[in-house]
């Protein structure tokens, strides 16, 4: 597999990003997790834990190669700690095979020189760091002073993108942090975004008024790309709602470690279907209705991928669907709700 240069990068992008619009049969966007341990406890997160294993291989293989036949543009691997995955470079090498585009979402604790090169060697497109706080603390280890030897390292080797992304809400005991840390990636080269804690549903949580403040000041900060476009953040953050189209299930998949299909990583177990018995109808039916957690999530990729067919086909509740149309939603059933509407 050749190495991804900056070019190829964005050419696979364009090429992906005029088939999302061109077609809405196909998830735009799937994070799988390989495994769900983490070597790290940070207090506000769900999703991990410190015991099971990583998923066989042959196994992930398989359900890449069914997100490949979906037509999926572009996987991301999360966890828990997907670099703790012993076969993580032959994962990402799968989805390159496949002309997919590959990221990965980490703690950020893996980057030793050797590892950035393998990641260039099979052809990484994209790596996302979440940094918490300037100095570790009883709520996070992902921190700065621990992580800044790693980022430096990445800044060196890596020929794929970086993306720091900081937070602010719950649990940060000093928003100024962020600051800090939004500024420090983009003095490394990297890319930086600001996200905003969530609750267990994936629900916005208050902010304070230096809070907000510091949000603004970060978003203000770096050059644009696709990972900035979380403008729906700014009417939660002002206390208010969004109002979109969630296509989670349909464009964007999460695939837990057990390999089921759930909207996000915060409302697993809906709809619950294992990926291999995952269908094109199940994706027309959950494109086509709404979701309760919209108005005020924080899922930003889940928002992103909103965003592409936020002025297409409008959807109807579930409840509707289930009245209207049973468990069954064809192609014609689909055309009929659209053109009621």
């Amino acid at each position: 597999m050749p190495k991804a240069s900056s070019f190829s990068r964005f050419t696979r992008g364009v090429k992906h990003t005029i088939k999302a619009f061109a077609s809405t049969k196909h998830p735009v966007l799937v994070h799988i997790v390989p495994m769900r341990r983490c070597n790290l406890a940070c207090t506000y997160c769900n999703e991990y834990d410190k015991t099971s294993e990583p998923v066989a291989i042959d196994i992930m293989l398989e359900r890449i190669d069914k997100l490949a036949a979906f037509g999926s543009s572009v996987i991301t691997i999360s966890g828990g700690e997907p670099m703790m995955h012993p076969q993580i470079y032959e994962i990402i090498e799968r989805i390159r095979c496949h002309g997919m585009i590959a990221g990965l979402i980490s703690n950020g604790y893996y980057f030793q020189p050797e590892k950035v090169k393998r990641l260039n060697e099979v052809g990484l497109d994209y790596l996302q760091i979440s940094i918490d706080n300037v100095n570790p603390d009883d709520v996070s280890k992902k921190s700065l002073k621990v992580l800044d030897g790693k980022l430096k390292n990445l800044a060196e080797h890596a020929k794929f993108k970086v993306n720091i992304n900081s937070v602010v809400g719950g649990g940060v005991a000093n928003p100024e942090e962020a600051l800090i840390i939004a500024n420090r990636a983009v003095e490394l080269g990297f890319s930086s975004t600001v996200g905003v804690i969530h609750d267990g549903d994936g629900l916005i949580k208050g902010l304070t008024t230096r809070e907000k403040e510091v949000y603004k000041e970060i978003k203000a900060k770096g050059t644009s790309s696709y990972a900035r476009w979380n403008w729906f953040q700014d009417k939660l953050v002002d206390g208010g709602e969004y109002e979109w189209r969630c296509r989670a299930g349909a464009r964007y998949l999460y695939v837990d470690e057990g390999g089921i299909v759930s909207w996000c990583s915060q409302q697993r177990g809906t709809p619950g279907i294992p990926l291999l018995e995952y269908t094109h109808e199940d994706m027309r039916r959950e494109y086509i209705t709404e979701k309760w957690c919209a108005p005020t999530c924080t899922i930003q990729c889940v928002h992103q991928v909103g965003h592409l067919d936020a002025w297409r086909d409008p959807q109807i509740s579930l409840n509707d669907y289930n009245n209207r149309h049973g468990k069954g939603l064809n192609k014609k059933t689909v055309a009929q709700i659209l053109s009621a509407k």
